[in-house]
Parts: C-alpha cells; sequence; structure tokens
C-alpha cells in the first residue's frame, strides 16, 4: 500500500530534512518511505502525522472510482 508522504510534505512546504526534524526520525528514512523502499510502522505514521498536522488515515486517500464501482454492485 503507497503512503502519500511527498504528497503532504509537499503541500506543507517542508523539505525531507524538515520533515525528519520535524518528526524526529531520520532524513534517510523519510527518503526510503517516499521511494518505496520501507513501510513505515504505525508509530512512524503517527510521528509524521503529527509533524504535518493530518490525520493517519489521509496517507491513504480512498480511491474514488473503486468506491463508485462498489456502490454500484450493491
Amino acid at each position: 500500500m503507497r503512503v502519500h508522504l511527498k504528497e503532504w510534505r509537499s503541500r506543507r512546504g517542508y523539505s525531507l530534512r524538515g520533515l525528519a526534524k520535524r518528526a524526529g526520525v531520520s532524513y534517510v528514512t523519510i527518503v526510503r518511505i517516499e521511494a518505496g523502499r520501507i513501510s513505515p510502522t504505525v508509530a512512524m505514521l503517527e510521528k509524521l502525522a503529527r509533524a504535518l498536522r493530518i490525520a493517519v488515515r489521509d496517507f491513504f486517500p480512498i480511491d474514488r472510482r473503486a468506491q463508485r464501482g462498489q456502490r454500484r454492485r450493491v
């Protein structure tokens, strides 16, 4: 599952290092999450969400097309 970290970081105007500092995690961790090389833990997502002032669920937007398809089947 893809985490939409880069999109939120860009919206907030944070650099990679700036977000890492605000969240209390390493710069390399942010780079690896954004590149899809590692999956963040729930604890990591909570730190990042706090630093970005969002809810953890905001990292995982609902796919509107999939949602519409489910409604048609019901």
